[in-house]
């Protein structure tokens, strides 16, 4: 893939470049010469302009997807522009104000990540992603409390303050001392541990018989752990909103492809693996089609950003796929704005 320095164009081939990449993401469609010549282009002949965009050709960063169609830049063309010459578009303060009011779900924090994930699917026209956290949060207590002869609620609390519940379905017959007994008996244990490690150590402890429960203590402990257990193994390691706004009009001319992306965003692991490359990154990143091979066949464009908790460290990344015709200079101050606010909900 070519590799163009700025330095090499003249200015009027900078202009002339700049002018078909936004004339391209704006419309989707190629850039002509009569176009640019027009009101608000350069002030060059029809002519001269094809020169320099016969020259632009050349050097890999525009083409001609047909004869006399216009240009339209290569994935080469838009790497230059978006590391050297876009200028991205602040969100606006009722932008951000919209951003920040869309992300406070109440609930598990999985609520406010398919909310983000939908916020940046309406907000860009494009797909919105997140990757979820997969660390797991200190615990501090777990409380069963009575529903019904059948049923009982699960109250599990985190050191950090968060609280989930679940019901547990019971076998009958199970009073309220038994509840207190079974609540007890797991808060004993789960005390400045994780999940998995307290449900370790509770299954060992049962199975070697040195759990000092009677067999309906027993029988509700496991079950409330088998409980948290599924919900654990279940939680997506990728929440993918808006596959929808990938079916546009120009996706009619380009069935194949788009096929091909939605067959990838169903290998959520993959796609997160992707995601994990921009983990370590300082700011938002941008992968421009056959950039990444995950994405290489279906041509699109990946805008993402790491999100931080309140203590500064990477928790997850965040962002957007799309066509590479993607409004960068609008969606990559967005993605970022989001995995900033998203951060400040984090634990």
């Amino acid at each position: 893939m070519p590799n163009v320095p700025l330095t090499e164009l003249t200015d009027r081939a900078r202009d002339i470049f700049r002018l078909v990449v936004e004339g391209y993401l704006t419309n989707g469609t190629p850039v002509g010469s009569k176009a640019l010549a027009g009101e608000g282009g350069v002030d060059l002949s029809p002519a001269s302009i094809r020169s320099v965009l016969a020259d632009l050709e050349s050097l890999g960063l525009l083409a001609a997807p047909h004869t006399s169609a216009g240009r339209m830049p290569t994935e080469s063309g838009l790497r230059l522009f978006v590391d050297g010459m876009m200028q991205v578009a602040e969100p606006t303060v009722e932008e951000r104000a919209t951003i920040e009011q869309r992300l406070q779900t109440p609930g598990p924090i999985e609520h406010a990540l398919e909310a983000t994930s939908s916020l940046l699917s309406d907000i860009t026209g494009a797909a919105g992603m997140v990757m979820v956290p997969q660390h797991e949060v200190r615990l501090s207590q777990l409380s069963l409390v009575s529903l019904a002869a059948d049923r009982a609620l699960a109250v599990l609390v985190g050191e950090d303050g968060n609280i989930e519940n679940r019901v547990v379905e019971l076998s009958g017959g199970v009073d309220a001392s038994t509840l207190e007994q079974a609540s007890n008996y797991i808060t004993a244990r789960i005390g400045g541990k994780t999940l998995t490690e307290a449900i370790a150590e509770i299954e060992s402890e049962i199975s070697s018989g040195k759990s000092a429960l009677d067999r309906a203590s027993q029988d509700l402990v496991q079950r409330g752990l088998a409980v948290w257990s599924k919900d654990t193994a279940q939680r997506p390691v990728l929440i993918v909103r808006g596959q929808a706004n990938l079916l546009d009009d120009s996706a009619l001319e380009d069935l194949e492809r788009v096929r091909s992306l939605l067959d990838d965003l169903e290998n959520k692991q993959s796609v997160a693996s992707l995601l994990e490359d921009a983990k370590t990154a300082d700011a938002t990143r941008i992968f421009i089609g056959a950039e990444n091979r995950l994405f290489a066949l279906s041509g699109s464009s990946v805008i993402a950003s790491p999100y931080r908790d309140r203590e500064g460290k990477v928790v997850g990344v965040l962002g957007v796929i799309g066509p590479t015709r993607l409004n960068y200079a609008r969606v990559v101050p967005m993605v970022d704005f989001t995995a900033r606010s998203l951060g400040k909900l984090i634990g």
